[in-house]
């Protein structure tokens, strides 16, 4: 199979995905995309250049994969313990916190609603990813339930990506 082409991925970004230091790359820009530091590439477009630029075998895809998990479950732990220690307005105040307050209220409000389970579904949804973590931070809820939840999403996301990836790629060939 023809790897996709992804113009978006930035040029550097391209060099380090093709060099020996590929999975700590993507292990790192992991990490950022899960603390909500992700800003010089959607987190949509993370796992599909890495398929296309790393390999697309089936072992390279799980591990591709897996890495993105424990990446973005690490980043999103630090942002629920700072959340936890620091308080929201903290967050909020902070230029590099992409998110604002009418926008987190929403999301309090979810969680409200929804518990725990709004932490793996706010991770599997475009454009929400890990936004329950703000909520979920300030309530009560346990730290390795959250990191468990947080998983859980991550992978289902991080899969679909993965997926939606290699069907292209089958379906272009």
């Amino acid at each position: 199979m023809l790897p996709l082409q992804l113009e978006d991925t930035p040029p550097r970004l391209e060099s380090l995905f093709t060099s020996e230091f590929a999975f700590a790359v993507l292990f790192g820009i992991c990490v950022l995309e899960g603390a909500m530091l992700l800003r010089f590439m959607p987190s949509e477009l993370v796992v599909p250049a890495a398929l296309a630029l790393i390999g697309s075998s089936m072992p390279e895809s799980i591990t591709i994969v897996a890495i993105a998990v424990v990446g973005t479950t690490i980043g999103q732990c630090g942002l629920f313990y700072l959340v936890r220690r620091a308080g929201r307005e903290y967050v909020l105040r902070k230029r590099w916190f992409p998110i604002t307050e009418s926008r987190l209220e929403r999301f309090d409000g979810w969680f409200d609603r929804w518990g725990a389970l709004a932490v793996p579904v706010s991770n599997t949804l475009l454009f929400v990813r890990g936004l329950a973590t703000v909520p979920a931070g300030l309530s009560e809820m346990e730290w390795r339930s959250f990191a468990v939840l947080s998983a859980v999403g991550s992978l289902s996301f991080q899969s679909i990506l993965a997926a939606l990836y290699l069907l292209g790629g089958h379906l272009l060939a």
